[in-house]
């Protein structure tokens, strides 16, 4: 089979032949159909202090068909098609027993291996797709996850004004889900307004850009301070913005997973009472949420989908990304 295989210390990745894998026992191989690119794919190939490591698979946003089966696995068939989680937890450890496999202390594999023709996982985290969802929407539901996870969270309650800053994948679905749980008006900001439109389209009353008069517009368009701050760029200062932005006794939730230090003014959030909260992944309850609710939301999720690429050109694409551009969510495809 194809796979992608990044080489260690930032080197650019390849497309290397591997032996097709077979299903452990307890396990399924699936075709995989398409697997997004995240930002994390990026930011983990270049060779810094947080890096997948030297002859690594990788590829998290992912979904296929089962073609053979591992003994013991009877919740699934092939044939069937699938959406993956793709941390593997023990369920024993103090981090499994908040049903949240990305903090599993123990590790006991990977399901990452998304950029391939064929990946054998646990049954475990294989989340059947109802008939109505296609592989793409499949593919969506990792990165939908991340964001419903944040979201609820967060405590919404009806009418809450919200603040979302950035404009990424993580952004555009914590303003679906926002809209979707309650929220009253939600505003969005970023330094660019090249997905104003999308961030409308998913739910948002106003995009404003980041300037000296953000404060004053903010207030304004959500006609009061906000209740909650979703952080989701990840870079240094927006901690300190979301901060910035949070009424009294206001939630700011940091969802951009920012690996630099990010100074902030403690006592700017004290004497506000602002609770400040981080967070990274999921449980399995969002995937099968997602699965059964992703057809009847006010928005075809789909929409942040900008373009499809062969296996082959995974490594210009992912290049092409590090720079300037004008992508949102790029699928590759691996056939």
């Amino acid at each position: 089979m194809k796979a992608a295989i990044y080489p260690g210390q930032g080197q650019p990745v390849v497309i290397e032949t591997l032996p097709d894998p077979e299903p452990a026992p307890g396990e399924v191989l699936i075709r995989v159909s398409r697997c997004g690119i995240c930002g994390t794919d990026l930011s983990m190939t270049k060779g810094t202090g947080w890096d997948f490591g030297a002859g690594s698979q990788f590829g998290h946003e992912y979904a296929g068909e089962v073609v053979a089966l591992g003994a013991g696995v009877s919740t699934l068939a092939i044939g069937d098609r699938i959406a993956v989680l793709p941390s593997v937890a023990c369920g024993e450890c103090p981090g499994c027993a908040h049903q949240n496999n990305v903090l599993c202390q123990a590790s006991p594999g990977s399901a990452m291996h998304g950029f391939a023709e064929l990946a054998r996982v646990p049954a475990a985290v294989a989340t059947r797709l109802p008939s109505v969802l296609t592989l793409t929407d499949g593919a969506l539901i990792e990165p939908m996850a991340i964001s419903l996870y944040g979201v609820k969270h967060a405590r919404i309650q009806p009418g809450d004004k919200v603040v979302v800053l950035g404009g990424g994948t993580v952004a555009l679905y914590a303003i679906y889900w926002a809209r979707r749980l309650g929220a009253g008006r939600i505003v969005v900001m970023s330094r660019s307004a090249r997905r104003a439109d999308l961030a409308l389209q998913m739910g948002a009353d106003r995009f404003i850009p980041y300037g000296s008069d953000e404060m004053g517009e903010v207030r304004e368009a959500l006609g009061g301070v906000p209740d909650v701050v979703f952080e989701c760029v990840g870079a240094e200062g927006m901690l300190g913005k979301a901060i910035l932005h949070a009424g009294p006794f206001g939630r700011v939730v940091s969802l951009g997973f920012c690996t630099s230090p990010d100074p902030v003014i403690p006592a700017l959030a004290s004497y506000k009472c602002v609770n400040v909260q981080f967070l990274v992944g999921y449980s399995m309850k969002e995937f099968l949420y997602i699965a059964d609710q992703m057809d009847k939301g006010h928005v075809d999720p789909k929409a942040i989908v900008t373009s499809t690429v062969p296996l082959t050109a995974l490594p210009e694409t992912m290049a092409m990304l590090r720079g300037p551009n004008e992508e949102t969510k790029v699928h590759v495809t691996m056939t």
